[in-house]
Parts: structure tokens; C-alpha cells; sequence
């Protein structure tokens, strides 16, 4: 069984589909980040585990989570229908393959599912090309070679909480990758359909909130040493 952390604000509509198409050996996790629509009942209806994170912020929901996981290997991604859970498998698959890759050893290991837009609107250029930009700045600090810093993950739950991340919010996902290229850790991404959210968007689909997320990434980046 893997835990399947999903931050969650206000995706009441996006739940049922998501959770619908969460594949067999993934509990979802449902992390309700102060919502003000139903989006903890919709939740629970629907067979998830609920877990509350009264203190706004996505990386506050994302960690929140973490400590509720209860697997080994955990999985986190956005619960906005934006992302397939149907995707999974082939995430975690990865990550085993990261970890007894060449030479073998002990390594922790990160895997990104690298977003390929699936539909129109599904990805805005202001939104790609703030992703683009910090892609780039953190493969010049951090020695990576990512494309893209995807909301859709699979690591160990022990070595994640080791890394000690301090974000609470849109810096969360940044730090995490900064802290374990740090750490020695094995880091890759795989190709995942990005499809149109359901329901209004909180970050990349309105400028401001693209605009909020960088510039939280950028402190990031400005106070974490790889």
C-alpha cells in the first residue's frame, strides 16, 4: 500500500474524479487546507482518509500530510483533477528503479512527474515559463537536470521528513528538491499528461498566484544551499 498526500483547497468538484481513478494499492490521503466548500466530505464519501491543515499555505498542507502518511514510499500531487492518479504506478516504478540503479546502494531516491499539457488551457505560457526559468536556476545550483518542477512526486516518507523542510508554502516543492540534491539523493523525472483543472485556479492558471509562487521559490532559492 502507498499514501497518496492531496493538498486540497476548495476541489470539492475535482474530488470525485480523482479519487475514482486512484489505482489499486494508492489510498488517497486528502489534506483539507481550510477549505470552504465541502471538499472534506466530498473526500470522505468517496473513501478517503481525511486529514485537517487549519494553517493556510500549500506547503502546510503538503507536510501536514507527510506526517499522517502511514506507507513507506509516499506519493504526493495535486487534487485539482489537473493530474491522472492512473499515473502512479509508472511514478513509483520509477522511483524502484532509481533506487537500484547503477551503482546500488541505499540511496534515497526522488522522482517529478514532468508535466506534458493534454488539452487546451492546460497549462498558461506565464505559468510555463515562470516554470522554465526556476527550472533552470535550480539546475545551475543544484546540479539537477529537470525540465520541470511537477507537483506529481514519489519518494520515501522517512527520508522526505529527514530533509527537514521549513516551507509552508508555495516553496515547499523547490526546497524539497534543493534539500535532497543536497542530501546525495537520486533525483528523475518521468512524462505525465497535464490536463485543464476542474474548477478555478489558485496558482498557475491567474497571474498573481504564478507571480506568488515564484517569488516564494525565489526566497527559497535565496535561503537554501544545495
Amino acid at each position: 500500500m502507498i499514501d497518496v498526500v492531496l493538498p486540497c483547497l476548495n476541489e470539492a468538484e475535482a474530488l470525485p474524479w480523482v479519487l475514482s481513478r486512484m489505482p489499486r494499492g494508492f489510498r488517497p490521503l486528502v489534506v483539507d487546507n481550510a477549505s470552504t466548500d465541502d471538499s472534506a466530505r466530498v473526500a470522505a464519501d468517496h473513501g478517503a482518509r481525511v486529514v485537517d491543515a487549519p494553517d493556510r499555505g500549500f506547503g502546510a498542507a503538503c507536510h501536514q500530510g507527510l506526517l499522517a502518511a502511514r506507507t513507506d514510499v509516499v506519493c504526493v500531487m495535486d487534487a485539482d483533477a489537473s493530474l491522472d492518479p492512473a499515473e502512479l504506478p509508472r511514478l513509483t516504478a520509477a522511483l524502484d528503479a532509481l533506487q537500484t540503479g547503477d551503482p546500488p546502494g541505499p540511496v534515497p531516491g526522488l522522482v517529478l512527474g514532468r508535466r506534458r499539457p493534454a488539452g487546451r488551457g492546460a497549462w498558461p505560457p506565464h505559468a510555463r515559463l515562470g516554470n522554465a526559468v526556476l527550472a533552470r536556476t535550480l539546475n545551475r545550483r543544484a546540479g539537477t537536470r529537470l525540465r520541470d518542477l511537477g507537483p506529481m512526486r514519489a519518494a520515501r516518507r522517512d527520508a522526505l521528513l529527514d530533509l527537514g523542510l521549513t516551507d509552508r508554502r508555495f516553496g515547499y516543492p523547490l526546497e524539497m528538491v534543493l534539500r535532497a540534491a543536497g542530501a546525495g539523493w537520486r533525483i528523475g523525472e518521468i512524462d505525465v499528461a497535464y490536463r485543464p483543472r476542474t474548477g478555478a485556479s489558485k496558482v498557475t492558471g491567474t497571474l498573481g498566484g504564478t507571480v506568488r509562487a515564484v517569488r516564494d521559490m525565489r526566497r527559497v532559492l535565496a535561503e537554501v544551499s544545495p
